[in-house]
């Protein structure tokens, strides 16, 4: 599962006085745990598109606090962050492109919107950019 390598890699980073690196991972670990309690509650498993949509969360937010330092010119912080995105971005899998899921609706007898948006939410989870299926449709 993923949220093992992120722990593997948080302690090697603890190993390696990798501040930045450690920090960003448990910032990742702490919401993957609140993630956890919720689903526990509900009597279900933590698996790894719940893991997927934390990485995708947190490069959002990085993000964000990244737009923040560049308007008040914090160029060390910035880089900071910048180094915290390619280590999140290293734990989310790969997108599919914009041919792929054009493939995948063209296959689809169904292709009405609540249909193709039902499809790729439950067999992409985590994989595909929602509003770029949305996009591809539109355009098809």
């Amino acid at each position: 599962m993923i949220i093992d390598e992120i722990k593997k890699a948080s302690m090697q980073a603890l190993k390696e006085h990798d501040k930045v690196a450690r920090a960003i991972y448990e910032v990742v670990l702490n919401k993957c745990q609140i993630v956890l309690v919720e689903k526990r509650a509900k009597g279900e498993e933590l698996v790894d598109v719940d893991v997927v949509q934390v990485l995708q969360k947190v490069v959002k937010e990085l993000n964000e606090e990244k737009e923040n330092y560049i308007k008040v010119g914090n160029a060390e912080e910035v880089a900071n962050i910048e180094r915290q995105i390619e280590v999140v971005k290293g734990y989310l899998p790969q997108m599919m492109s914009e041919s792929e899921i054009r493939k995948e609706i063209e296959a689809l007898p169904d292709k009405s919107i609540g249909n193709v948006m039902r499809y790729f939410k439950t067999n992409f989870a985590g994989k595909v950019d929602m509003a770029l299926v949305q996009t591809v449709l539109k355009s098809m």
